[in-house]
């Protein structure tokens, strides 16, 4: 299997939600890896009970997803993902572009998530990710993948783990920051 590597992805048209983005990301001093976001995602994977899955702060920047916290299985057999990813790979694009949670228990049971290039790259087979959003403005997500498929009937668990993991994401990023969000 190849990984998922860090290399420059090609740049897509800036929009003004995307230049608000940015400034938002900048005015969270989000825009490298950090240690205390990658202990957020591995609380996540751990609070998942899903043995070898990965977790992420994920953020998007006009050229690429960016894992600003990972955390990737001690299993050494599995594959390794790098900190950033082309923007139309994986699922957290459609969390993004919805702005809602989204919960596959098996990707493979939604055919239009099944041809995704990282289901072969990586052999994901579930899927949970939030949205990580300030003032309307999505930042990127909060997800994890699993290698094995889930039952559905652990999509209402999945969709309230992640839904509170983003939003203790966004508090966390809120308080490092200094940031008194709108009530």
């Amino acid at each position: 299997m190849t990984p998922i590597n860090d290399q420059p992805h090609p740049t897509t048209p800036h929009t003004e939600e995307q230049e608000r983005r940015t400034q938002i990301l900048h005015a969270l001093g989000l825009h490298a890896p950090d240690p205390e976001l990658d202990a957020f995602a591995t609380r996540l994977a751990r609070a998942t009970g899903i043995p070898d899955v990965y977790a992420m702060v994920n953020l998007f920047t006009a050229s690429e997803q960016q894992f600003v916290g990972l955390h990737i299985p001690d299993n050494g057999d599995l594959p390794t993902v790098g900190r950033s990813m082309p923007l139309d790979h994986g699922f957290c694009p459609e969390v993004v572009d919805r702005g809602r949670p989204l919960v596959l228990p098996d990707v493979f049971a939604a055919p239009r998530f099944a041809g995704n290039p990282v289901v072969d790259q990586i052999g994901i087979r579930t899927y949970a990710g939030a949205p990580l959003i300030h003032e309307g403005i999505v930042l990127g997500t909060s997800c994890f993948v699993g290698l094995e498929e889930q039952p559905l009937s652990t999509g209402q668990a999945s969709l309230a783990l992640i839904k509170q993991h983003g939003d203790d994401v966004m508090a966390f990023l809120y308080r490092r920051a200094g940031y008194q969000p709108p009530q």
